[in-house]
């Protein structure tokens, strides 16, 4: 065997380059953050990553973005980082809501098969596919990227809505949880819950700023026959004049509630039934 090659099919210096990837990269990243960290020129950088991905110790995200496969890995070339890790390094500034946040708050047992980003990039695709992982994307600016928690996976921090966040996220848009039906599933979990906070729920909605909002989630509390007389009363405060549907996905026109300015355009299942 050549002086120059260690076992594992990888020449020593290529190895030790590697081995300093892994040390000094936290997440995904690309050639000039590689070429920073291991004191070389971006276009040998880049040569080095595309050599090491074709080999299987690394694995691309996307082009240009690579994450470290670990050294004890049995099947390299079949790794796949976690993908809260890609989406913070892809999708960054972002945060993970939605229905990817109420997997995360145990809020519900649907299994999603993409992850939901709120992201503050531009984006040409909604539903996007990297390295075998779903991404399923909203974007909204950075100012609304509020209400988030840190959350770690391995060495790298990941932000995603806290609680109380995700149901208004979810209210303003009952696309990010699904449709409105798992929305109304997520919202009974939430008020039985130890993450409950009335007040919280009220001064992110008062943020988000639209009063769709407590039109859903005050027609919600009742057709769920929740205890929370002093949160429906703040909704009764904020609803606004005109008629929003409870879903605007559906298709359908559905019967009005004029209580709630609400056109009730999608089925929630069994439960109970505000008159």
């Amino acid at each position: 065997m050549s002086t120059s090659s260690v076992p594992g099919g990888i020449r020593r210096e290529n190895r030790a380059h590697l081995e300093a990837l892994h040390r000094r990269m936290v997440g995904a990243f690309d050639a000039d953050e590689a070429a920073e960290a291991l004191g070389m020129d971006p276009a040998g950088a880049s040569r080095l990553l595309g050599y090491l991905a074709r080999r299987g110790w690394l694995s691309r995200v996307r082009r240009g973005v690579y994450v470290a496969v670990p050294l004890d890995a049995r099947r390299s070339g079949e790794w796949i980082e976690d993908p809260w890790v890609v989406a913070e390094r892809v999708f960054a500034p972002c945060y993970i809501g939605g229905w990817s946040a109420c997997e995360h708050w145990d809020f519900t047992e649907q299994v999603f098969r993409a992850v939901l980003v709120v992201t503050a990039k531009r984006v040409r695709e909604r539903d996007v596919e990297m390295q075998g992982l779903a991404f399923h994307l909203t974007v909204r600016p950075e100012s609304a990227h509020f209400g988030t928690v840190a959350a770690w996976r391995g060495q790298t921090r990941v932000a995603v809505s806290d609680p109380s966040r995700t149901i208004v996220d979810m209210l303003d848009d009952p696309r990010l949880g699904g449709g409105i039906r798992t929305v109304a599933d997520v919202l009974r979990e939430y008020l039985t819950s130890t993450h409950r906070d009335d007040k919280l729920l009220v001064a992110y909605g008062d943020r988000v700023g639209n009063r769709a909002v407590f039109k859903r989630l005050g027609y919600l509390i009742e057709w769920l026959g929740a205890d929370a007389g002093e949160l429906l009363s703040a909704c009764r405060d904020r609803r606004s004049a005109g008629l929003v549907k409870l879903d605007p996905a559906v298709k359908t026109p559905g019967r009005i509630v004029r209580r709630w300015g609400l056109r009730v355009n999608a089925a929630l299942g069994p439960g109970g039934q505000p008159s």
